[in-house]
Order: structure tokens, then sequence, then C-alpha cells
């Protein structure tokens, strides 16, 4: 008997899928597939008959999502299997009983089923009676995998899918071995091992696209596309759905085609969604109506499965109510309240139920009754109860308290909300928990309730920092938008942080404190979120440099809704905190009108006019506490558009000058950095590199660059010892030669390059390719491997800012961050012009001459600033990390 007909199907989504935003596929849940027993062992016809049927059974409430049934019928298999002394068919029930304890979150008992099935797995021999034993062992170490990875236990996770591997090469199943490898992506990508993940999805298509066509072929596709899509390559999800499209068309499977068509409408959406954060609003309706359309065919093919069908509407409802398109929106009403009044009870109805009646909830102002969104709600709080789904059941209770919520009756929504914590706290699901602690915030909130609601609040932001691994590795089929539900949290306790207490003068130092803590923790999540993976954690305390760097002050801005509130850290002192009422729309559109004229050489009166009001909600609140303290550097722990600027270029009215003519500056992620030293203890040795040629990659043209040459000889005659990389030499192959073999202190790349919120946007040119902020970091990644010598200085000249994308520095952020170097020095724009030749040869003399890299900076900016007054030409320079 062929066993690979009755693998773990779908495995690769099953441990992925958190409920947090029901947009796309709340149905993935129950995607992996019980497995049938194998030859029963020796017992009358009766009870082999009696016992498979069992299975049979437990498979089929499994698939409905009707797990504690499943598991009931699964125990009394595996026991029935106990007393005929059929080892490896009661491996078999165990390993499908520790699927359905995953599904219900619970952990430990799902543990001790794998452990135990595996075990039994391991003690048998192929020739007792179990022919195939070997590959069911494969498949229980994939049902641990997911276990594992699930609990956060990602490199352990790795270690097991490869063992299962090595069995599926060994029996040369492809089917298995393509489903495994793309749930070691998963693993790959949470580690931060993106060239790993790349080339091993890149391997699996390969072997597919050798496979004939048949609706296998077009599943291992579909299921390729959805993986693309969770590690955010869009256009490569878009391009191998529309293939797994095509094969599933040739071979007349209308259950494939309609799958695909689904995802490719996720796919779409989630291109739309990335649009809308680069400011590109006319391509994200573009995309936006593409994923209407693929949706509207998915719900249209009538052989296709009723879930997917469903899911389809769903998913095009959203959409039309996003847009507002409500009058069409109205006409699916009625089938999709048909379709779910039909369901079965499990699972899936519930989930289906809640993604409806949040649709519904916002069509409140345009025909949709407050009470039938309810009672929907209502009837799914039921069905999950009846189904013993303590995860469901939260999930219902809590969008129901939401409803109550957003129509004022806070009594109820209270009550529900608390409810839904509890059953959350039951099952430790932490990811749908953080939700009604911020829920609970919320409503407290309004009901004037300060302490608590900022109590509440804590427990959401503390529930958040333990999730930080798991979040990185939610599918996007139903990732929440972080814009709208996890960077809310952070902002709004920090607006009840800092509230001004009455008939108080100062904030409280330690709200203060844990103000800035949040910020970090904030700005450390946009990162996770930016590489879909954990950046590693610093290891230096930025207080603790304050101290010993006397003449150093901290600024952190704080950008909440109605007001600006501004943190100074000075040495000797606890933080004092100024408050500006400035809307948030309001400072947000200065620094956009400021961050416009910056890159234009003409409108210099603009950006003075501009940066002086800037100077005077950011600094002149603590101007007198700094002159005090004799501070001489500036450090900005920036928040939102702000670091889409640059601090040197606020300017003081009253005194005529810029920030940089006052105070050496750098900026930094959060409160602390990499281990920091001065550079003036380290020999400068640098790799110098650059394309000056205009190049075209990738579509892109990209003009030339006439000062490279010259720039990179500056750099050359200021540094002891140099290795230069100019133009065809200064490929990715020769520059990861380069690093991996020579300790370079400083890597200076002179070239194009682009920063934007989307890490497929954000990387610099080579001769030939685009160097994907990814590929950079798994290339400084092998260097720190194979020589530990830390980078103390990563300069990339000639990069800008993506135009109109209000987030574009979080992907320098992410170039600094991930880089490994000590300290980053960057351009914001492009400045193809002697001056930046000038300005790094200064840069340089000023660095071999020990003082500090932000010294260093400000002196190098001044000699530009003396000769040429405009900004444009001293002021693209941004100085990250450590600033000693």
């Amino acid at each position: 008997m062929r066993l690979s007909k009755h693998l773990f199907l779908g495995l690769l989504t099953t441990f992925l899928c958190i409920s947090f935003s029901p947009f796309f596929d709340l149905s993935n849940f129950a995607t992996s597939k019980i497995v049938l027993p194998a030859v029963l062992a020796t017992t009358s016809a009766v009870n082999q008959t009696q016992t498979y049927s069992l299975v049979q059974q437990s498979q089929a409430l499994y698939e409905v999502g009707q797990f504690v049934e499943a598991i009931k019928v699964l125990k009394k298999a595996a026991n029935e299997f106990q007393a005929t002394n059929d080892a490896l068919n009661k491996a078999i029930a165990l390993s499908n009983l520790s699927l359905a304890y995953q599904q219900l979150g619970q952990w430990q008992e799902a543990t001790e089923a794998i452990a135990q099935s595996i075990k039994l797995l391991q003690t048998l021999k192929d020739s007792d009676a179990s022919q195939g034993r070997t590959q069911i062992l494969a498949q229980a170490l994939d049902v641990r995998g997911g276990l594992e990875l699930a609990q956060g236990q990602t490199e352990v996770a790795l270690r097991t899918w490869q063992e299962a591997a090595k069995i599926y090469q060994h029996f040369d199943d492809i089917s298995a071995l393509i489903r495994n490898r793309i749930n070691q992506t998963q693993a790959m990508q949470a580690m931060g091992n993106y060239l790993q993940a790349e080339q091993t999805l890149t391997s699996v298509r390969e072997i597919l696209q050798k496979q004939s066509d048949s609706p296998l072929k077009a599943t291992g596709l579909y299921s390729l596309g959805n993986v693309w899509r969770s590690l955010g390559y869009l256009s490569k999800s878009q391009e191998i759905l529309e293939e797994s499209y095509s094969v599933a068309g040739r071979v007349g499977s209308a259950i494939a085609q309609s799958n695909a068509l689904l995802s490719l409408g996720n796919t779409a959406r989630a291109q739309a969604y990335a649009q809308v954060s680069l400011g590109n609003s006319i391509s994200a309706k573009d995309y936006t109506k593409t994923a209407i359309q693929y949706y509207q065919q998915a719900g249209q093919i009538v052989s296709a499965t009723p879930t997917v069908r469903l899911q389809a509407q769903l998913n095009l409802l959203r959409l039309l109510v996003e847009q507002e398109e409500f009058s069409t929106a109205k006409e699916l009403l009625p089938q999709i309240q048909s379709q779910i009044d039909n369901l079965p009870p499990s699972r899936t109805a519930v989930n289906y139920r809640i993604n409806f009646a949040q649709t519904l909830s916002k069509m409140i102002q345009n025909e949709v009754q407050p009470k039938d969104v309810a009672q929907m709600l209502a009837q799914a709080v039921q069905v999950a109860k009846s189904l013993k789904d303590q995860r469901t059941e939260s999930y219902a209770l809590g969008t129901l308290g939401e409803l109550y919520e957003k129509t004022g009756q806070f009594f109820d929504a209270k009550s529900l909300t608390q409810q839904a914590l509890i059953k959350a706290e039951s099952i430790d699901a932490k990811d749908i928990a953080y939700q009604w602690h911020w829920q609970m915030g919320r409503i407290l909130q309004k009901q004037s309730n300060i302490p608590a609601a900022t109590a509440a609040y804590h427990q959401a932001y503390n529930a958040l920092k333990s999730l930080r691994n798991d979040l990185v590795a939610i599918n996007p089929d139903v990732q929440f938008s972080f814009r709208e539900s996890i960077e809310p949290v952070y902002r709004q306790y920090v607006d009840l942080l800092l509230q001004e207490p009455e008939n108080t003068l100062q904030k409280k130092s330690d709200n203060l404190q844990l103000a800035r803590q949040v910020i970090e923790s904030l700005q450390l999540a946009e990162l996770d979120n930016f590489f879909r993976s954990p950046c590693l954690l610093p290891r230096v305390d930025l207080d603790k440099l304050v101290e010993k760097e006397k003449s150093t002050a901290v600024i952190y801005p704080i950008i909440l809704d109605s007001r600006l509130e501004v943190i100074t850290r000075l040495p000797g002192q606890d933080p004092i905190c100024n408050t500006t009422k400035i809307p948030k729309d309001v400072l947000e559109n200065t620094v956009e009108q400021l961050q416009k004229y910056l890159p234009d050489i003409t409108r210099e009166p603009d950006v003075k006019q501009h940066s002086q009001q800037l100077y005077d909600w950011l600094i002149r609140p603590t101007e007198s506490n700094l002159a005090n303290k004799g501070i001489k550097t500036l450090i900005f722990v920036l928040d939102g558009s702000l670091r889409n600027i640059p601090m040197a270029i606020l300017y003081d009215k009253q005194q005529q000058k810029y920030l940089i003519e006052k105070y050496a500056i750098s900026l930094t992620p959060g409160l602390q950095l990499v281990d920091p030293k001065p550079l003036h203890n380290v020999r400068l040795n640098a790799l110098v590199a650059g394309v000056e040629q205009e190049r075209l990659i990738e579509g892109k043209f990209f003009p030339e660059l006439s000062n490279v040459t010259q720039e990179l000889k500056q750099v050359q005659s200021e540094v002891k010892t140099s290795k230069e990389l100019l133009n065809q030499d200064f490929t990715e192959t020769n520059l990861q030669k380069q690093i991996q073999s020579t300790p370079f202190s400083v890597v200076h790349l002179a070239t194009h390059g682009q920063f934007s919120s989307d890490v497929e946007q954000t990387y610099i040119i080579t001769w030939d390719t685009l160097l994907k902020v990814r590929q950079l970091d798994n290339l400084l990644r092998a260097r720190s491997e194979s020589r530990p010598e830390t980078i103390e200085l990563l300069v990339l000249s000639a990069c800008e800012t993506a135009a109109g994308d209000k987030r574009a520095a979080l992907g320098l952020a992410g170039v600094a961050v991930r880089a490994g170097a000590r300290s980053t020095i960057a351009t914001l724009w492009t400045v193809d012009d002697e001056s930046t030749s000038d300005f790094m040869g200064e840069l340089y003399r000023q660095l071999d001459a020990g003082v500090t890299k932000a010294q260093a900076l400000q002196r190098a900016q001044l000699a530009i600033l003396a000769k040429e007054n405009r900004p444009y030409f001293w002021a693209p320079y941004v100085l990250l990390g450590n600033w000693l």
C-alpha cells in the first residue's frame, strides 16, 4: 500500500494561521488531513470494520472543524488498536490526535500524543507486519515539526522537518517532499534565513515544473504561490498562482481552478495594500479591481467546493464595502446568508459567521441593523459552545463585544470582552487575548476609568511582546494589518501614559520611562513586520551611554492624534516631557512638504519655512535644558514620518542657524545599540565600491553618477588600506567574496539605491542586479559567520527614499539594523555633484583624526555648508546607530 496518498495534506498552512482579521480565509484552521490506518493487524473482520469506521468518522469530524468530537473518536480508535496490539495504526491515530489537539491550542496534550506516536514507530521494524512504517514516521515528524513551530521552537522545527525530508527522499516521494520543503521555508523565514528560504522554494518550483500536468501539480503550485505571498514576494506569488490556474484548466480541475483564483484574489489584495503603503493610490485601485474580479470568478465556478465559493464571496463583500460600493455589496448578502445558514456546525461555520458579521458591522449606516449583526454573532457563540471550541468561542464573544463597543453599549461590551478574555487565557491564546485586553482598555477609557484602561493596555502590550517571534511567522492569508491591529495598541497606550495627571505639572518619571520602552517596542515590531522575521535584539543600554557621555542628550518625539510629545533624556536627571498641541495630520503634512522640497535645489525658502516650524515643535521647548547641560550631541529616536527627513535641517530662526550648526546629530531605532565603541580605536580598512555608468536593471533605469570615481578616490586617499570594486567589478559575487575574505572595518557603497516601506522595493544596485535588502542581509550575515569582526561603518552614498512613501525610512532603519554594522551613514536623496566627493573626503579625514562619528559627520556637513548653504547639497546625510 502506497502511503503517500494519505499524507497530511495542506500541512504548510495549518500551524501558521492565527485568527486576527478574518479578511482572507479563517477556514484555513482545518487544512491538515487525517491519515487513514495502514493495513489492519489480525483481528476479526467485524472489529476491523468498526475500527476503520472510527478513523473515517474522525476524519470527517476533523475536516469540518469539530475537533472536540474528533478527539473523542480518535482516543477510542487508539484504545481499540491498543487492544488488538496494532501498534502501527495506534501510532497513526495518535499523530492525528496531536493534530486535533493543536487545532484547539492544547499544546501539552498535542506534544504527548505525537511523542507517543513517534516512540511507537521507532520501536517497530518494517518487517513487523508494518510495511511502510518509515514513511508513516516521516508523516509523524511533519506533525511534530508543525507543533514545534507553533510553539516558537523554530530551529527545532526545521531540524525535525529536515529529518522527515531524508525519509521522503529515500522513498522518492515527491509530493510529500514538496510539502515538507514548503514547511521548511516557513521556519527558515522566521529565523531570518531569507536566501535559504528563497532557494528552497525555487527548487520546489523546478521540481513541480518537471512534473506532467495533473491536479496534484496544480495544487503544489497553489501551495507554493501562497507561501511566496506569506514571505512578501507578491509578484512571484502572482506568477506561480497564475501557473497553477493554467495547469488546473488544462487538466479540467474546476476545484483547483477555484482555489487558484481565490489565492490570486488574496495576492492582488495584498498588492493593493502594499501600494497604499507606498502612496500609490492609482495602482492600489487597479490591484483592488483585479482582486474583485478574481473573487467573482472563484465564486462563479459551480463545481468549486462550497467553502471556497463562500470564502471568495466573503472576501469580495469585504472589498466592496471597503471601496464603499454598498449597492453591489448588498446584492451579495442574500447569497452569503443562505450558504452560511446551510453550513453544518463546525469551526469553519463559526469563522464564516464572524467574517460576515464583521463586514456587516461596517454597513450599519447603510440599511444593515445592529441587531441583525448581533444575532449572527450570538449564533456563532452558540455553535462554538456546542463544539466545545474555546478559541473560536472567544473570538465570537470578543467580536460581539466589539459590536457593542461601537454602538455605545459599554456595559454589555465589557461583559462580553471579559468572557472572551477568560476563554482565550484558559488556552493560553495570546494572539487573541491581546485583542481583548486592548478592547477592554478602549471600553474602560470611554467610561473615563483611566487607571483601569491603562492597566488593560499594559496587559495587551505585554501579550504582544511575548508574541513577538510568533507574529512574524503569521501567514498573510489571515495576517492582520499591522497599522490597524498592532500599531494602535502601542500608540494608544503611550497616549494614556503621557496624559497630564490632574493637579500635577510634570508627568511621572516612571510613565515617561515606560512610554519610551513602548515606542521602542513599536519600532522593533515595525522592523519585524517589514522583514517578516524578528530582528536581533540590541545589546547595550542607551541610557548608560548618556550618563557616560555627559555632553549627549536623547530626544524622543512621539506623534499622537492630537498632540506631539517630546521626551528628552539628559545626563544626570530624569526624563522630561514637553507637549505641543498639534494635530497629527498638520504635523505630518508639514513633514511631507519638507520631504518633497528638500531634493529640489530651487525650494530653499520653502525648506527653511517648514524646517523652522519643526524646530519650534521639536527643539524650542527644551533648548534651554540643552544649553544648561552643555549638550553637544543629540541622539534622536524618531517616530513615524519624522524618520523621512534629516534632523540636521531643523532651522532656528532666532539664531539663524540650522541644528547641525549647533549639535552633532545621530539617529537610533531604539533605546539600545549594537555594542558601541569609538572608531579611533579601530584601524580604517575600507572596501569601496560603486556604479558610475547608467544602467537598466529589471526594467528600472538608473542614470549615470558622474562623480563616483572621484568619490571613491577621495575615500581611498583618507584610509590606510582599501579595495575597490567599480562598475563591472561591482557584482554581488565579488562583493560577497571580498566581504567574507577580508576584515574590512568600513564598507562604502557609492551606487543608486532606494529605501522603501516595502522590503521588495528596498535595494542598492550592483553592476547587473538589484541587491535587495534581504540579499544584503544574507550577504553580511554570511560574513559574520566566516569573519567575526564587526563592520564599524557602512556608508550608502547616492541612495534615496521612495517618492510618496510616508514610511520609506523604515527601509533605511531595516538596512541599518540588519547589516550588523555598528553605524550606518546614508543619503535620503541623491546628490550627483562634486560636493559629495568633497563631503566624503572630509568625513574620512575627521574619522581618521579620532573624533566621534557624529562629530565627523557634523564637521563634514559644515565644510560643505561653508561653501554652499543650500540644504540640497549638505543635508541628505544621516547617521544611524553608534555615534561614538
